[in-house]
Formats: C-alpha cells, sequence, structure tokens
C-alpha cells in the first residue's frame, strides 16, 4: 500500500479471493483494505502507539443518527467518563482535505460533543479544539492524551 505520512506499523494482512484484508485490533476481524481503510488503521495505529490512547477508549466505524439520516463516524476516542476526546475522519489519500470535509466533522460532532478533531487523508493531517462557549474551532499543531 502507500506511504503515508505516520510511522510504519506491522499489520496482519490476508488475501481472500483475491481480495486483500487487514486486521482491525479494535473491532477484532479482518476488514476489506481500501485506501481509506489503510489510512484508518494507520490512524488508529497512530493514536495507540504515538499518542498513548488505549485500544479500550477507542471505538472505529460507528453509525450515528443525524437529522434522521444513518451516518458512520471513522474513529472516536473516548474520556474514561464516557465523553468523547476525540472525533477522527479519515479520508482516502488522494481526497483533498477541504471546506467540505471540515463541515463533514463539524457536522458529526453536533452530536457527539468531541473536544478535539482530526481530519486525515494519511498525508495531511489537521487537528482541532473546539471552543464550545465561543462556537468555533482553533486549528492546533498537535493532540496530546492529558
Amino acid at each position: 500500500m502507500l506511504q503515508l505520512n505516520f510511522p510504519n506499523y506491522t499489520f496482519k494482512i490476508k488475501n481472500i479471493e483475491n481480495a486483500d484484508y487487514i486486521f482491525d485490533e479494535i473491532r477484532k476481524k479482518y476488514i476489506k483494505l481500501t485506501k481509506e481503510e489503510w489510512v484508518r488503521q494507520n490512524c488508529v495505529n497512530f493514536l495507540v502507539n504515538e499518542k498513548n490512547f488505549s485500544q479500550l477508549f477507542i471505538n472505529v466505524e460507528k453509525t450515528l443518527k443525524i437529522n434522521n439520516l444513518s451516518k458512520r463516524y471513522d474513529i472516536v476516542v473516548y474520556n474514561s467518563d464516557g465523553s468523547i476526546k476525540l472525533l477522527v475522519e479519515c479520508k482516502s489519500p488522494e481526497i483533498k482535505i477541504t471546506q467540505k470535509t471540515f463541515d463533514q466533522i463539524a457536522i458529526y460532532n453536533m452530536n457527539l460533543k468531541a473536544e478535539l478533531l482530526m481530519l486525515t487523508n494519511g498525508i495531511n493531517h489537521y487537528y482541532c479544539k473546539i471552543d464550545y462557549n465561543n462556537q468555533c474551532y482553533k486549528f492546533i499543531n498537535d493532540i496530546y492524551n492529558k
């Protein structure tokens, strides 16, 4: 797969009927290896190995309802009290991170109320801290598990 802007991680990959599948340590199953899934799996490893978030507090690809529509977020990291620390939106490497991408994660976050947002296409990573009092977000240089 394409080299991403993450450290190199080791993954379990297997071929089933001429398609590659990657083992998802969070969901505990093999998932079809698409470009977006490659970004998502690298991002999960980045959050666990570099940012020290516990796998126990990470959720991957879950459905949420927004205006009676079913949407699916990529990655959520919870705090120990059940509130959401981080919401991550992953895109395929050839997808540019645009205002539309920020709008998408902002809409998801209206329901989820995360403290931090991360957007990545595996090449470019953007981090935001949410200011609920002033109803805005501020770009930050990095995320930390504090």
